[in-house]
């Protein structure tokens, strides 16, 4: 067998190749997805997640999310109805963007940056959040805060109603919270200490919408 025909061969062999790939690599629609995936299962990790080990000052004892899971029993039914509306959802995916959401949100309302808010929360979430920032101003306070760490966040609870799907999130966070008045003397709060908090956001989305952003509808802590 000469040298040009064992190129040949190799040629056709690679090309025989790459057509079974692109056929068996595909998904044909019909396959099981992973309906409630681990985070590990997620394509990339979020910037935005902050480990214990990588937040100097968070609290000692203060036990980070473990489980791996998005999402908690109670939510499972909601989550698969919600898949079954609305097969391009992905809970690994939202879980990415609702941590973000979060620290950009607190970050905005501490900043008084109300643009921000305006684009990641719902009406009446937006005007809690512009009420809360007018009061804090005309008594001439600002906050210094600081979120040193998302320890966990997970899915409570999904809805379904009206064509509209609500999600409920709950975060397990470490915040330095300090105010100043307006010589930017500290009148409230620590530097050294940060504060554990525990809060349940609910977002929603209309079912269906070619826009694939959520907005924040409620805030409260638990």
């Amino acid at each position: 067998m000469t040298a040009i025909s064992i190129v040949l061969l190799a040629m056709i062999a690679a090309f025989l190749g790459m057509r079974l790939y692109s056929v068996l690599g595909k998904r044909t629609g019909h396959e099981q997805e992973p309906v409630l995936p681990r985070r590990d299962d997620r394509a990339a990790p979020t910037p935005v997640r902050v480990d214990d080990s990588e937040a100097p000052g968070a609290p000692q004892g203060s036990a980070a999310d473990t489980s791996g899971l998005v999402y908690e029993p109670a939510a499972e039914a909601g989550l698969r109805a919600l898949l079954a509306t609305d097969r391009s959802f992905d809970a690994g995916r939202f879980m990415e963007g609702a941590e973000a959401a979060y620290r950009m949100i607190l970050e905005a309302f501490w900043a008084g940056d109300r643009d921000t808010l305006r684009d990641l929360c719902d009406q009446d979430s937006y005007d809690g959040f512009v009420e809360a920032i007018a009061a804090r101003e005309a008594r001439g306070e600002r906050l210094d805060n600081r979120l040193v760490g998302i320890d966990s966040s997970k899915i409570t609870d999904v809805e379904l109603a009206g064509g509209e799907a609500r999600i409920t999130v709950r975060y397990r966070a470490d915040i330095s919270a300090i105010t100043r008045d307006a010589d930017g003397n500290m009148i409230a709060g620590s530097m050294i200490d940060a504060r554990e908090t525990n809060d349940l956001w609910t977002f929603r989305r209309a079912i269906g919408s070619n826009d694939p952003n959520w907005l924040l509808d409620e805030a409260e802590s638990a």
